[in-house]
């Protein structure tokens, strides 16, 4: 009988084990996916959409005009131009938008090409290194557009300035 007590004691103390284990697994995992799904919908907000568009046809004399690569500046799929001091053009969420020229640097003087651009809904800054010096000058660098809420979208940029 002794025997009987005892085994029927190790039985329960074994299914009782398996049985917590099982239930402490299962929550873990619940909470684990419920930050990897909250982490993911913070981070979707933050882009900004930028459209390519054909030449502007307020600019007839000289400017600056970008595209995201080699390939598409021959293609001429622009994200970005200038007249060379007071407007910009830009495709932003789907809105082609004319935005005032803050400030620009003289591209004469260094191998650097700067520029900085504002509206109540973006901040956008152009920034890029002289890559060939002819008739035009061809500049690589990056484009880096700020929202209001803080948000920032970054993407590189290739095309020319000249007149």
């Amino acid at each position: 009988m002794k025997y009987l007590i005892i085994f029927f004691s190790a039985i329960l103390l074994i299914a009782c084990k398996k049985e917590k284990e099982t239930v402490s697994n299962s929550k873990a995992n619940d909470t684990v996916n419920i930050v990897q799904d909250s982490a993911k919908t913070d981070i979707q907000p933050a882009d900004v959409l930028v459209d390519v568009f054909p030449f502007p046809k307020e600019i007839k004399e000289c400017s600056c005009y970008f595209a995201k690569n080699k390939a598409d500046f021959e293609n001429e799929k622009y994200i970005y131009a200038d007249d060379a001091g007071k407007t910009a053009y830009m495709k932003l969420d789907g809105k082609r938008i004319a935005m005032n020229l803050i400030s620009s640097s003289d591209m004469e003087v260094d191998e650097e090409l700067t520029k900085e651009i504002e509206n109540e809904n973006y901040k956008i800054s152009v920034k890029g290194k002289k890559i060939k010096n002819e008739e035009v000058l061809l500049f690589e660098g990056t484009l880096t557009i700020t929202k209001p809420d803080g948000s920032v979208t970054t993407m590189p940029i290739y095309g020319e300035c000249g007149c």
